[in-house]
């Protein structure tokens, strides 16, 4: 893995892509099989955290990828409103809770897991990686694969049907780009992984007797506006002090 890492930081970024759809979409089948949600996918959610923090701790870049407090004082930040804002989407429209306790418990922890992968993955190493050729381009690319990689959830086993995951394309690469302007600027990750993992582990109480499918739009679109738009807030303070 180190050679790999010190040959290309692009290619590390896309085996560690690779190896988090493979390995979590097995799990989501593995769990699938079992008949409990998340009881084999948080295992090796959690092993790959493990994994993945040891290899950037013994290389010494920790802080290289985020993984430190911030750069620039909340203030600087608007103190993270809009990231407030988003987390509260999946109470829109009261609570439910349609696992068993247990299954919820198991949900929680893989989604925490998924936080800190995603973020460390698409925002540090691609990101990262791709930012010495152009930072414009690497905001684009981090924030268009992360969005289209949830296409993945129609065929993992998670039971995601078609106009839900699409809507999840579209508001994941919006959260996307929002949080990788958030790294850009704070130099710190932390922010986006535990925005990230309170986002989708609160997606377990989400009343779905009640949501359709105008709901769901119009959350995306809400979501989309709020997220976007304080990405290109970020995006503006930021090139204009670099004089980008």
């Amino acid at each position: 893995m180190k050679k790999l890492y010190e040959k290309s930081e692009i290619w590390f970024a896309a085996a560690w892509i690779m190896a988090y759809c493979f390995f979590l979409s097995l799990g989501d089948n593995i769990s699938a099989d079992i008949g409990m949600i998340n009881v084999a996918t948080f295992p090796i959610s959690l092993g790959l955290c493990v994994v993945l923090f040891l290899f950037l701790k013994g290389n010494g870049v920790l802080e290289k990828y985020g993984l430190c407090k911030s750069k620039v004082p909340a203030k600087e930040m608007l103190f993270y409103i809009p990231v407030l804002v988003m987390l509260t989407a999946n109470l829109w429209y009261g609570v439910g809770l349609y696992v068993s306790p247990l299954e919820a418990v198991f949900y929680v922890l893989t989604m925490l897991c998924v936080g800190f992968l995603e973020e460390v993955i698409f925002r540090g190493l691609l990101f990262n990686a791709m930012r010495k050729d152009g930072v414009k381009s690497a905001i684009l690319v981090s924030s268009l694969t992360f969005g289209m990689g949830h296409i993945i959830n129609l065929f993992n086993g998670s039971g995601e049907k078609l106009l839900p995951n699409l809507l999840q394309v579209l508001y994941a690469t919006a959260a996307g780009f929002m949080f990788v302007m958030i790294y850009y600027k704070s130099k710190s990750l932390l922010v986006c992984i535990g925005a990230h993992g309170v986002f989708n582990a609160l997606s377990v109480l989400v009343n779905e007797e009640v949501v359709t499918d105008g709901m769901r739009i119009i959350s995306c679109i809400f979501l989309v506006l709020v997220c976007g738009g304080y990405g290109a807030y970020l995006t503006k303070l930021q090139f204009e002090k670099v004089g980008e």
